[in-house]
């Protein structure tokens, strides 16, 4: 996911800074036969570069989050994926962005990974061999422990 900074506040700026419209982003939660589940580097030159994330991006205009899932896990890891699983909603307050993430589990796709930004993968369980990850996966982690029973870290800070 690609999102502008917002300019910084000025030292004469009076008031509250303005209201940020939440930008609404597509994740993807890809879960393989093994319980395994797909993590991605951010590639250089975007905000967070090199932080471990699942994969998804923005939804366009008129864009559903099933159709932005499709499209950006096709442009970014030249996979088509199976059916999608709306799962949970989460509100990131990023110093950037105000980001409302919506995690679709995926349990199918075909085609041959294809790093096309040139991040990284890496599959995962509890708890995330790879680090630094990003704040908005966090919860997403501490959700797959309840689910799993899994108790202790997550994730390496």
């Amino acid at each position: 996911m690609d999102i502008e900074p917002r300019p910084p506040r000025r030292q004469g700026d009076v008031g509250p800074p303005p209201t940020r419209r939440p930008v609404d982003v597509a994740v993807g939660v890809l879960i393989d036969t093994d319980g395994r589940f797909l993590l991605t580097s951010r590639p250089a030159g975007k905000v967070y570069a090199g932080y471990w994330e699942f994969p998804g991006g923005k939804l366009e205009p008129g864009e559903s989050v099933e159709q932005a899932l499709r499209r950006e896990l096709h442009e970014e890891l030249g996979i088509t994926i199976g059916a999608v699983q709306p799962w949970r909603q989460e509100l990131v307050d990023y110093p950037h962005a105000l980001v409302r993430l919506h995690f679709c589990k995926v349990f199918a796709w075909t085609g041959t990974f294809e790093m096309r930004e040139g991040q990284r993968m890496a599959w995962q369980t509890l708890p995330v061999e790879v680090r630094p990850v990003l704040p908005g996966t966090v919860p997403v982690l501490r959700w797959f422990a309840a689910e799993r029973g899994h108790t202790g870290a997550t994730h390496a800070e």
